[in-house]
């Protein structure tokens, strides 16, 4: 198993996790959680492949991934009704997973020689789409867009993190890096109300 395969199976199958609650949320069917799990799991993989020319993306060459996420999509059908926040759990399994898929782009895009920015600019596509996808179908206000939390800007610096160790140290722990700024970054906007600053518009003259 390589470190690309082994980054790619864990970041989809938390994912998954995350678009089966969304469709628990939505009180859709067995299929809608098959539907909703494969969405946001292979979502940002998938642009990251096509961008990158990848053929055939990841989920085709590697079947398995699909059976990952219909696992996970299975496991939230039956055991949703236990957890009592679905929101918040979201929420934090959304963090756990920005944080595995950043630094799986960021591995894919440093194993096929990309440079400058565009390594961790993968990384960011990679973490960010397919809960973009997962949010924009559930007809949710996407959790990359809410206003003053950090989501992009955390993704962006844990790549960006990850790309610069990586020109010092082996590939392995320049991903731990990313990884780890990736969800303190995520975890403190959601513990904290970390976050930027938001444009306030000023009545006309």
């Amino acid at each position: 198993m390589t470190l690309s395969f082994a980054l790619d199976a864990a970041s989809v199958f938390v994912f998954a996790l995350t678009g089966a609650l969304a469709a628990s949320r939505a009180q859709l069917d067995i299929v809608g959680f098959l539907f909703f799990a494969a969405l946001t799991a292979v979502g940002g993989g998938t642009v990251r492949d096509l961008l990158l020319d990848r053929n055939p993306v990841f989920w085709i060459n590697q079947p398995a991934i699909l059976f990952i996420a219909a696992a996970a999509a299975v496991l939230v059908f039956f055991s949703a009704h236990l957890v009592e926040s679905r929101a918040r759990w979201l929420a934090w399994l959304d963090a756990a997973a920005l944080s595995i898929a950043v630094p799986a782009g960021l591995a894919v895009a440093l194993a096929t020689g990309q440079s400058g920015f565009v390594a961790p600019i993968v990384g960011v596509l990679t973490g960010t789409f397919g809960g973009l996808l997962r949010d924009v179908v559930a007809n949710e206000v996407p959790m990359v867009l809410r206003q003053g939390e950090l989501y992009m800007t955390a993704a962006f610096l844990g790549a960006l993190a990850g790309w610069y160790v990586s020109g010092y140290l082996a590939t392995g722990p320049a991903l731990i890096v990313a990884g780890l700024v990736t969800f303190f970054l995520r975890a403190g906007s959601l513990a904290f109300g970390w976050g930027l600053p938001v444009y306030r518009s000023r009545p006309p003259r």
